[in-house]
């Protein structure tokens, strides 16, 4: 058997291999028929399908429990979903697609266009909350787009990966999709690929890192980062279903979801009607967590302390922690990573929960007076991936979404923006760049390459283009120089 050090020094000399063989065989192939990419689809389909179970299982493991239908509606269905929707529309979002000639060239018989290309060799690094699903979201658009792709699942979920590379080549050539697992070693020198355009989910911290790595070789980036997502309770809001969407949120992979509700603002008279609400609609989907095989643990020892050290350094600095466990079960004693989840009140912004990205079963509340108080505070810190927005006063509403700016917003309830297909999915600024999932999927992952097709005629003489300057130049010149 090889040793670590073995396996990784043939990850990375595989590297340079694969992307040199894709690239070969991409440019080979030129122009992609979208029948090829209808099947690449296809094939991607069966795959998830084929293997779900297997998927799910190693999911688990790698979480130490995550429950077979969670990682199924989590990963599976919305991967299956992207493609089967890109299946459905990319001979449509593929078309040329006609341009107006500027004045007077279209009269003269020119004629201009976008043509969408696929870009290349796509590197795709995913994230270890939902390894599966933030690989073939994005592989949508991708072979949709007709390119080739290699991807670095992330080395927090070993067991997906091995899955990946297990499955993923009896299903695809490694010159259309490849698998490379490993640690950190490996995922720097993936990072540093001359790719056609990479693609990486992750922490913001992590993103700025890849950023630079990509820079050397000037590869266009896509960044899916996180944040602390805001939800705005206003006064008008239904605080019973307020309650229960937030808790479905921020519960779900006991929250380890880049667009998690991280922090709730809410009318300080109101504060504990919408507490109160949290936790009955934490206790309706988990009476017990447990032994409750629909509750997710943390996903290793590190985040556990991790998120032990967010209520410590809290409750130091005078937080007050509401622990919600319907059932009064006792957490120390069990020997894994489940939390339950705490409200965290009266926090102030020198508390790490209110610095960082919580990733977890935490969830602080600050209160406000007015609901411009609110909004000044979203904006007096970085732009979120997602923002969400309880109310039916539709003035206030229209006030919230106008005076921020976030990657996405949903509307009475949370996270379901990332569920429409035909909507853009990404971040802005410390949040992300770039975006896709559906049409826009298949955008980030084309060039859109001008065309322009000259008439016969001397437009360059006829227009005054052409030395010696003359009657027609002045006449151009004097027509487009007008206000």
């Amino acid at each position: 058997m090889k040793t670590g050090s073995l396996l990784v020094s043939a990850e990375l000399n595989r590297l340079t291999d694969v992307l040199a063989r894709q690239r070969a065989a991409f440019t080979a192939a030129l122009p992609e028929p979208l029948s090829v990419r209808r099947d690449r689809i296809d094939r991607a389909i069966a795959m998830l399908i084929d293997h779900k179970d297997a998927f799910a299982k190693a999911v688990s493991a790698d979480f130490g429990h995550r429950s077979t239908e969670q990682t199924l509606m989590t990963d599976i269905m919305p991967s299956v979903g992207a493609l089967k929707h890109a299946r459905k529309h990319f001979e449509a979002w593929s078309r040329n697609e006609k341009r107006k000639a500027m004045f007077p060239l279209g009269l003269l018989g020119a004629k201009a266009e976008v043509v969408y290309q696929p870009k290349g060799v796509i590197g795709v690094i995913a994230p270890w909350n939902f390894p599966v699903g933030m690989v073939m979201v994005p592989m949508a658009g991708i072979l949709a787009a007709g390119n080739r792709a290699m991807i670095k699942p992330s080395e927090f979920t070993e067991r997906v990966a091995e899955v990946f590379a297990e499955v993923v080549p009896q299903y695809f050539a490694e010159e259309e999709m490849a698998v490379f697992t490993g640690g950190v070693e490996v995922g720097t020198a993936f990072s540093k690929l001359a790719f056609d355009h990479m693609i990486f989910t992750g922490a913001t911290s992590v993103g700025k890192h890849i950023m630079r790595a990509a820079a050397e070789n000037l590869v266009p980036v896509t960044l899916e980062l996180g944040g602390k997502s805001p939800t705005f309770v206003g006064r008008s809001a239904d605080k019973t279903k307020a309650g229960q969407r937030i808790a479905l949120g921020k519960m779900m992979n006991a929250g380890q979801i880049c667009l998690a509700p991280d922090y709730l603002l809410v009318a300080k008279d109101q504060e504990m009607d919408v507490i109160e609400s949290v936790k009955s609609g934490v206790a309706a989907m988990y009476p017990t967590m447990l032994a409750n095989d629909d509750y997710t643990s943390v996903v290793n020892g590190r985040n556990f302390e991790r998120l032990q050290g967010y209520l410590a350094d809290a409750r130091e600095k005078g937080a007050e922690l509401i622990e919600v466990n319907p059932a009064g079960e006792d957490f120390t004693s069990s020997n894994g990573n489940k939390m339950p989840l705490t409200i965290v009140r009266n926090v102030t912004d020198d508390m790490k929960v209110m610095q960082e990205e919580i990733f977890g079963p935490i969830l602080p509340v600050m209160t406000y007076d007015s609901i411009d108080s609110a909004i000044d505070y979203v904006n007096d810190h970085d732009r979120p991936l997602g923002l969400y927005y309880f109310g039916n006063d539709k003035a206030e509403e229209q006030r919230v979404l106008s005076r921020t700016i976030s990657g996405g917003v949903t509307v009475n309830d949370v996270l379901f923006h990332n569920v429409m297909e035909d909507l853009p999915f990404g971040g802005t600024g410390p949040s992300g760049m770039g975006n896709y999932h559906g049409a826009d999927g298949f955008k980030t992952f084309s060039h859109a390459r001008a065309v322009y097709r000259q008439s016969g005629l001397d437009i360059a003489s006829l227009s005054g283009f052409k030395p010696p300057y003359g009657k027609s130049t002045q006449s151009t010149l004097a027509r487009e120089l007008k206000k």
